[in-house]
């Protein structure tokens, strides 16, 4: 026997009622009786129907799912984000489509010309790394899809932003490594054609300056990812150095894991030699032993308050919310690896 899809107006045929009886019951509608709703939704499962949701959408012009494009899913800060997105979306009625751009231009360009024919009615989007310019966004704009950027944002293209005061963040890790005795800091960097990293870097030198202690160039060590290795790489030549630091603000966890593990194989002890804060507070922040004093970048909430500005857009259709930055709040978690 051949299998068909069962249709609206088979059912309706069916059970002897209307085409728009059927679907108002079926979408729990008050003004059809309990009695007529619990025949039609118990006839609908035994014969397998299933509504055609893509007529529907075409009917109410929304789709109830949102694009999210994040540069790596492996990252465990954007695997917060998108649980953040998905429980958020899940609670109000929408469906999430994740993307990775794996921080690639190219890659993220396509997945923009894809999600303009996908019928998304919105789209969150933390951008890759070699993304220098949003042009390709403007597209997004024009067909009037809600747009929310998080975490690395454009700063030439008006749009809603969910984002952390990075640079305050810095300034705060920094400090609690001076206040507990540190003298010559240095600092692990990601990426300075990224604004996040740029900012982390003029937090660490502004608490420096404050304190009055010197900005010594040769402890700021640069990486283009924050990779595990990376981190090694930068511990080694801390290693070398003829004057080695006290104290480290790495831009990240995994790079101030590494160090930890370079330095105790090299018999440096942490924190009573050398002092160390990380940043986003990743799970391997507790276990790495000593546990990881870290910044806490609330990427859950980050990814509820970009899902809930999202909504709030799609649903209001108020223009009143298409450039509004919102700014959370972070914390430093204080651990074993700095406290003296």
């Amino acid at each position: 026997m051949k299998n068909t899809r069962i249709t609206l107006k088979d059912l309706a045929k069916e059970l002897n009622l209307s085409p728009s009886t059927i679907s108002r019951a079926l979408a729990n509608n008050p003004a059809i009786s309990d009695s007529t709703k619990k025949k039609v939704q118990k006839r609908a499962e035994e014969l397998g129907f299933i509504p055609n949701s893509i007529a529907s959408s075409f009917r109410k012009k929304k789709t109830q799912t949102i694009g999210v494009i994040v540069p790596r899913i492996d990252i465990h800060f954007h695997s917060l984000v998108i649980s953040g997105i998905e429980e958020f979306a899940y609670n109000n009625g929408y469906n999430v489509t994740i993307f990775q751009s794996k921080d690639s231009l190219k890659r993220e360009k396509e997945i923009i010309k894809i999600l303009q024919n996908k019928m998304v009615d919105g789209v969150i989007v933390c951008l890759g790394i070699e993304t220098k310019n949003c042009d390709h966004f403007k597209k997004i704009n024009k067909l009037g899809i809600p747009l929310v950027f998080y975490d690395r944002v454009p700063t030439d293209f008006d749009a809603n932003k969910i984002i952390i005061n990075d640079f305050e963040s810095a300034y705060l890790a920094t400090e609690h490594l001076i206040k507990n005795g540190c003298n010559r800091i240095g600092h692990i960097s990601g990426s300075q054609t990224t604004n996040i990293f740029k900012a982390r870097l003029e937090g660490y030198k502004a608490a420096l300056k404050h304190y009055k202690l010197p900005i010594e160039e040769s402890l700021i060590l640069f990486t283009n990812n924050l990779s595990y290795d990376e981190g090694v790489a930068c511990a080694e030549t801390y290693l070398k150095s003829p004057l080695k630091p006290d104290g480290i603000f790495c831009a990240n966890d995994y790079t101030a894991v590494s160090v930890i593990q370079v330095f105790r194989k090299a018999k440096i002890n942490i924190p009573e030699d050398v002092a160390i804060v990380g940043f986003s507070n990743y799970p391997i922040s507790k276990i790495i032993e000593p546990h990881l004093t870290t910044i806490n970048d609330r990427a859950f909430q980050m990814g509820e308050a970009a899902t809930k500005l999202l909504i709030r857009q799609i649903e209001e259709k108020d223009e009143s919310i298409v450039s509004e930055t919102i700014t959370l709040k972070t914390e430093l978690i204080v651990r074993e690896s700095s406290t003296r």
